[in-house]
């Protein structure tokens, strides 16, 4: 499939390169072949990642020359070349080429102008035919198939560089996505888990409405379009977690992610909060906009930080601040997959959000009988309990979360192999537990 799918982007880069000649020569006012009779290759019956793409989305020749021409910088630079020829008469570039040169990549970035010379030539009527493509509506636009770049303040919104988004690239070239890299530009991480359902362990009116969510992941096309619910109903699905630290919350949003085959992102709130007027709506806009169309699981952990109740406006930055969550409104109302939102206190959050979310689910600190499953099957089976531990009743005795259970048998179980053993000691469960309730400031002791 690999040499099939070389062979084929190969085929379509030596097309865009006999677009280019042909247009070149209308130009110079050479006899040319009009575009439109120059064919591509006819993949209708290949195999390959890119036939699939072009496709499954029934690209025409100018949606698949607009693609391969944004591409090309990363597939073929000097297949571009061509545009650095010079205006003889007045010895500098063409004006009408368009292009920008980067500062490490010495090939040729095309802009939306070089794709307007390309497929428009000097047609007037002809360019703003083209322009459909780059319109908020087309295909490229919604799906994040080809961006173009606004350009800097002042400049011409058509001087902005064109390209091919990476998932676009991995799709045509690897057949699948990669998952992007954490990093500034963007600020979250994929989160999994190798447990299972049998490892959450939640009461049982908690554990429906986790099910309600999981059939709408499961069911939502069928609903949406099947269905034609999709008039009706907004997109997407938002959800509140709720409940004290250690309960469920983030373990939940994996499983629900690896029983749908859905990826799970966790937002990193640090990166994305800015003091800067107007910098925290770009950092969204960033998740946001990469994940749409991806049916990602979006994961705002400790939410209250971002999506906190508005304040009176008695200050210039209380006025920012209420943007920010209008803001957020807004794209949590027009993001197509799911949203879950973790917060300490239900109260914290700002009743304009809760009023939009599909399903507020709270996760409550387990009762005895709960942490004792939790602590029965916690523990290695390569583990041996000393004869004077008795689960149940350090389970009646102790409130802790299904967190803190297992940190205390992450620091038991490390005391025993730091003594060469397997066995757990008493004393090593009740320093852990000690540990715990300290950090979560109780009175209560051993």
């Amino acid at each position: 499939m690999v040499a099939q799918n070389a062979q084929h982007l190969e085929q379509e880069l030596a097309w865009l390169g006999q677009l280019l000649h042909a247009r070149m020569q209308q130009h110079l006012g050479q006899s040319a072949t009009p575009l439109p009779e120059i064919a591509p290759p006819n993949l209708s019956t290949a195999q390959s990642h890119y036939a699939d793409f072009i496709a499954h989305y029934d690209f025409g020749w100018m949606e698949r020359a607009a693609l391969m021409l944004a591409a090309a910088p990363h597939l073929k630079p000097q297949l571009l070349d061509v545009f650095y020829n010079p205006n003889p008469e007045l010895q500098q570039d063409y004006t009408e080429f368009g292009g920008v040169r980067a500062n490490q990549h010495k090939g040729f970035i095309p802009t939306a102008e070089t794709l307007l010379f390309l497929l428009a030539g000097n047609s007037l009527a002809q360019r703003f035919a083209v322009q459909e493509l780059l319109s908020p509506e087309h295909l490229f636009a919604q799906h994040q198939l080809l961006l173009l770049e606004p350009p800097p303040e002042g400049n011409p919104p058509l001087s902005g560089t064109l390209h091919v988004s990476e998932e676009v690239l991995d799709a045509i070239s690897l057949g699948e996505t990669r998952s992007p890299t954490f990093s500034a530009k963007f600020p979250a991480r994929r989160i999994q888990t190798s447990l299972t359902w049998d490892d959450l362990v939640l009461p049982a009116p908690t554990l429906r409405e986790i099910g309600e969510l999981r059939i709408w992941l499961q069911h939502q096309h069928t609903l949406m379009d099947d269905w034609g619910m999709g008039r009706t109903l907004r997109p997407g699905y938002r959800c509140l977690y709720y409940g004290a630290p250690g309960t469920g919350k983030t373990m939940t949003a994996c499983l629900l992610g690896q029983a749908t085959g859905h990826q799970v992102y966790h937002i990193d709130l640090s990166m994305i909060i800015s003091k800067y007027i107007g910098e925290t709506e770009k950092n969204l806009a960033r998740i946001f906009d990469k994940a749409e169309h991806k049916q990602w699981i979006l994961f705002f952990d400790e939410a209250d930080a971002l999506f906190g109740q508005r304040t009176k406006v008695e200050q210039a930055h209380d006025r920012y601040a209420n943007q920010e969550v209008s803001y957020l409104l807004q794209r949590l109302e027009q993001y197509h997959g799911v949203v879950i939102l973790a917060s300490n206190h239900r109260q914290h959050l700002d009743s304009a959000f809760t009023r939009r979310f599909e399903s507020i689910i709270h996760f409550p600190m387990p009762d005895p009988e709960h942490r004792a499953r939790i602590w029965q099957h916690g523990f290695s089976t390569s583990a041996t309990l000393s004869e004077e531990i008795d689960l149940h009743q350090v389970a009646r005795d102790y409130e802790l979360s299904g967190g803190s259970i297992m940190n205390v048998i992450r620091y038991s179980s490390l005391r025993a192999l730091e003594r060469l053993g397997n066995r757990i000691l008493l004393d090593d469960l009740e320093e852990g537990i000690r540990k715990e309730l300290w950090k979560e400031g109780k009175s209560q002791g051993l």
